[in-house]
């Protein structure tokens, strides 16, 4: 990961940082915020890490002669139940506040269509079952109902994301190599999927489940826009150095990928 800016703002500070990734250690110098900092404040940061992680392994496959076949204008995956840690919640909340109120109020109109398709498609229910999400096997044919319920996110444009760059960790981290038209069934067709060295959605999750008590840390992103009216700030309660709390939670994401390769 190249070095931060020479012109470094002074709110900011260089850091540098170190990540064991399957046999190797990615390393690199981002710029962190100076000072004390949230981990909703490192998210952009983090994000800018699993870009270079899953570039890395989309290169590979490329290499191999399996390109990931994902791409603009290719929306099936954007019909799934997408897992947000309660830090992209807050830290989506927070842009979806930024946006003029037009905008605001159309996606607050998307997303309250979404539900009501989820609720007569008899989802909205069982996800708010804890059995339904806590468990794998339940948990696996929701994610499938959910799936066949055909609601799109209420961020897909045209078929493309609308919020591409601030997206989900879980939405970057889900790649396929496999042709386009077996996701319209993922549960039917023989999906390819991208096995990653490191999921850092992993680790955000650990640590939403320390400040939430909750044991999924993460909210299905379709709640967004109830969630937000709750007004929680879940990052303030895990704080630290820039610089340190970065490693804090490589260090962690780094344990949960052993625990992956198990």
């Amino acid at each position: 990961m190249p070095d931060a800016s020479a012109d470094t703002p002074a709110s900011m500070a260089k850091a540098g940082f170190s990540l064991p990734v399957k046999g190797t250690v990615l390393r690199g110098t981002v710029q962190v915020p100076a000072g004390k900092t949230t981990l909703t404040a490192l998210l952009p940061v983090i994000q800018g890490i699993e870009n270079v992680i899953v570039g890395a392994v989309a290169n590979q496959a490329q290499a191999a002669g399996k390109p990931i076949s994902c791409k603009a204008g290719c929306g099936a995956c954007c019909r799934q139940m997408v897992p947000l840690n309660v830090f992209e919640a807050e830290a989506l909340t927070d842009w979806l506040q930024s946006q003029p109120a037009e905008r605001q109020a159309e996606l607050a109109g998307r997303f309250h269509r979404a539900l009501c398709a989820l609720r007569d498609a008899g989802v909205i229910d069982r996800i708010l079952e804890s059995e339904s999400v806590a468990e794998d096997e339940p948990m696996t044919q929701l994610a499938i109902d959910y799936f066949h319920a055909g609601v799109a996110c209420p961020f897909l444009e045209n078929e493309s994301c609308s919020i591409y760059p601030v997206r989900p960790l879980a939405c970057r981290e889900y790649l396929v190599m496999s042709p386009p038209e077996l996701c319209k069934d993922p549960a039917a067709n023989e999906v390819t999927g991208v096995r990653l060295p490191v999921k850092l959605s992993r680790a955000l999750h650990h640590f939403g489940r320390t400040v939430t008590l909750d044991p999924r840390g993460w909210i299905p992103l379709i709640f967004l826009m109830a969630w937000a009216k709750g007004g929680a700030r879940p990052g303030e309660h895990v704080t630290g150095s820039g610089e340190e709390l970065l490693q804090r939670f490589l260090d962690k994401a780094a344990e949960l990928g052993k625990d992956q390769e198990n």
